[in-house]
């Protein structure tokens, strides 16, 4: 029988043998994105985050591993479970710790069940379901995951299901040109005039990778960040030398989209690359207007068209992505309840929400700022 292990930290492996488990198309399940938020002060238990990677072994060889952590509250997760840990709270029980499978902070889809061969996902689950009961935790959970994934996961793992707005290229678009094509006259004129009346105010440009990032622009890109946060009132988790790590680690996976203005900084916003997808993660800067339109999305259309990349995920949230050619698209994650009559009642809850999420997609659907309805 394969042993299993929860780790404590993820430098503890060695890199090679964690990426052996993946593609490496996906750059946040990568050793040097994960290690790092650990190394570099993003992830501290004092915010609920304590690292509990989980992983299957046979003798000294590592076959499979899930990214995850020990959790004492919510923060960070973008699948909302505070209605559950209230109603463990009011039956006296103890919904934390609990533990997540997931990227911290990243509500990004991409693998969860990290495996050298697909025959043996379903035995990492297994394997986890069964140690989580074992520690005595309330639960498991799985943000995330792919529907490729579906098929590891038995009857007694909740599905969820949310939204999400992404970009995606049905193949024949070269240049932005060719995406405003595919609009119908409203909406392509609005972009039109809001990226004209940006481009007034003398605003430009600058688009760095990694290993082409000055110092100045880490630090801007990190100060336009915690602008950000603090304007909201949240606490910031990314530290500069997490992004210097990045930068260094990942070279080519770290894009950074600087907003000018008189050759001074004024936005920014902060993309990882995949394989054939750009994922938007944090902005920042100036209140100007269309600027965080420009700097957040139309500028990583064009990246991707320029790049060839087919898909462009912004983050989550945000109906207002719609107009800008961003459409509805569905995401999971799945859920694992130690305390029966609680899966039992969570199970109705599961299905309503999604009936709920299949509802307002259709209702997304009939607002599409294509011509067809979706580009083909």
């Amino acid at each position: 029988m394969p042993d299993t292990r929860f780790l404590h930290r993820l430098t503890d492996l060695p890199a090679a043998d964690w990426d052996a488990l993946h593609d490496g198309c996906n750059p946040f399940v990568s050793h040097a994105f994960l290690a790092g938020l650990e190394e570099h002060g993003c992830l501290r238990p004092e915010w609920g985050w304590r690292p509990r990677h989980f992983t299957l072994w046979e003798g000294d060889q590592l076959v499979g591993a899930v990214p995850g952590y020990l959790k004492d509250n919510s923060h960070g997760e973008f699948v909302f479970d505070h209605a559950w840990a209230n109603a463990y709270a009011r039956h006296g029980l103890d919904y934390f710790p609990k533990w997540l499978g997931a990227v911290p902070y990243s509500p990004v889809t991409g693998p969860r069940l990290l495996t050298r061969d697909a025959g043996t996902a379903g035995a990492l689950v297994d394997a986890l379901r069964g140690e989580v009961g074992r520690m005595g935790w309330s639960s498991a959970h799985v943000n995330f995951h792919p529907t490729d994934d579906d098929s590891a996961f038995g009857p007694e793992w909740l599905l969820r299901e949310d939204i999400q707005f992404q970009w995606h290229n049905p193949g024949d678009w070269t240049d932005f040109s060719g995406f405003l094509a595919a609009m119908d006259h409203k909406h392509r004129k609005n972009i039109r005039q809001e990226r004209a009346k940006l481009a007034r105010t003398g605003v430009t440009y600058r688009i760095v990778h990694g290993d082409e990032a000055s110092a100045d622009d880490l630090q801007a890109m990190h100060q336009f960040y915690l602008q950000t946060f603090s304007e909201y009132g949240n606490a910031p988790a990314l530290t500069l030398p997490f992004l210097q790590h990045l930068a260094a680690t990942m070279p080519r996976r770290l894009v950074i989209f600087l907003a000018l203005l008189d050759g001074q900084p004024v936005a920014g916003a902060l993309c990882l690359r995949g394989a054939d997808t750009l994922y938007g993660r944090y902005w920042g800067g100036a209140t100007l207007p269309g600027l965080h339109f420009e700097t957040c999305y139309y500028q990583g259309i064009e990246y991707c068209l320029r790049e060839g990349l087919a898909r462009f995920e912004p983050g989550a949230q945000g109906e207002h992505k719609l107009a800008r050619g961003f459409l509805p698209t569905t995401v999971r994650s799945r859920h694992w309840i130690a305390e029966s009559a609680f899966a039992e009642a969570l199970a109705g809850w599961c299905e309503q929400e999604r009936a709920d999420v299949r509802r307002y997609a259709h209702v997304l659907a009939g607002h599409s700022p294509f011509k067809d309805g979706e580009p083909t």
